[in-house]
């Protein structure tokens, strides 16, 4: 499978600048979700790999082959990308079986109806759909519809499969039965797949690698656990987690080599950086992830709780230090508190995140309360 490298892709509309200036590389066999809000440029950026989108400038290399290069004026066709698009509303052709939809693709490229034959049934068995065959769409259920639309996608054995926001359309149950298929159909494939998502939970549990946008600028490109335990800055921290990462804008002043004295009113808390990184002093912006908020019984920040969620495999706390801060806690199990009862916290040690004035991760660390 190809390697994809794109190299100072700007892609504007007018004076609106949808992608600035991107640089990444998708290996071998990769699963890359573009991750971010609404607008931030993923969909743009997957229709630019495809060809169906042509960028302001830069280039696109796929497997060592530039297919566009606003310097060098090439711009490959999309049919000869090698690459296969699967669609938000999976675009199946509704008078046409499920046998049809999958073969068509290799009719128009003149293969033999023996290898299309032996083809179209090898994608009914590994897309577990092989009682459809002579089934109209309209008489599937969504998730059958989707199996569809990836079985056609792959019948042509595209070098690249480039997904927008597959799993959309999907309720709560299916999209999980179906996260769980596209794993298993990438490895049994090894294809490069490269998936459009505005759904954190799905980037993390899918990809090898999450890119993650917002406003056309890259902000982190790493696995999703080095996403999610070491953020970049406070917009990844703040985007990728369910409940979000807690953070909190502090004073900091230096101790020593090692330790930051954190103030924010009258709460006081000591920073000790972890791998020897030296402390700094002005602003900073402490950041813990809820399930790193340890509820204790002796030692500890006294808090109040504001609501507690229990759903019975955890229970989310939103508890109030002072009155101008909120924490969110995940106790795992089914426990429940009243509101306004005074709980003990602390943090878990070595899990505390310092960021800069500028939002950027300047340190790990743990964090004691003074």
């Amino acid at each position: 499978m190809p390697k994809i490298e794109l190299k100072n892709i700007t892609k504007k509309f007018g004076d609106f600048v949808a992608v600035d200036n991107l640089s990444i590389d998708i290996e071998d066999g990769d699963f890359i979700t573009l991750l971010g809000p609404s607008g931030c440029g993923k969909t743009t950026t997957l229709r630019q790999i495809a060809g169906l989108e042509m960028p302001t400038s830069g280039e696109i290399l796929i497997d060592g082959k530039t297919v566009f290069s606003s310097e060098k004026s090439i711009d490959v066709a999309p049919k000869d990308r090698g690459v296969g698009f699967l669609f938000q509303n999976y675009a199946l052709w509704p008078h046409m079986t499920v046998y049809k939809n999958i073969a068509f693709g290799l009719e128009n490229l003149k293969w033999s109806k023996a290898d299309i034959d032996a083809r179209v049934k090898e994608l009914l068995k590994l897309l577990k759909i092989e009682e459809f065959p002579d089934r109209y769409p309209a008489e599937l259920s969504g998730g059958q519809q989707q199996r569809v639309a990836i079985a056609r996608t792959l019948a042509t054995n595209p070098r690249v499969l480039l997904m927008d926001e597959p799993l959309s359309n999907l309720d709560a149950k299916l999209r999980m039965e179906m996260r769980a298929e596209l794993k298993r159909l990438h490895h049994e494939t090894g294809a490069t797949f490269v998936y459009v998502t505005h759904d954190q939970l799905e980037a993390m549990t899918l990809a090898t690698k999450i890119c993650l946008l917002d406003k056309g600028h890259l902000q982190q490109y790493m696995p999703p656990l080095e996403v999610y335990n070491k953020p970049a800055n406070t917009f990844v921290a703040d985007f990728v987690g369910n409940p979000t990462m807690n953070l909190v804008s502090f004073d900091c002043e230096k101790k020593d080599e090692k330790t930051i004295i954190l103030t924010h009113g009258a709460l006081k808390a000591e920073f000790e950086c972890a791998g020897g990184a030296l402390p700094f002093s002005g602003k900073a912006t402490l950041g813990i992830r809820p399930e790193n908020v340890i509820v204790c019984e002796k030692e500890g920040l006294t808090v109040t709780v504001d609501t507690s969620l229990p759903s019975g495999m955890e229970t989310i706390l939103n508890v109030r230090v002072g009155n101008d801060i909120m924490l969110s806690a995940v106790m795992i199990g089914s426990v429940d508190y009243a509101s306004e009862t005074e709980i003990k916290v602390r943090f878990k040690e070595g899990k505390a995140l310092l960021f800069d004035e500028n939002g950027s991760l300047y340190a790990t660390g743990s964090v004691r309360f003074l």
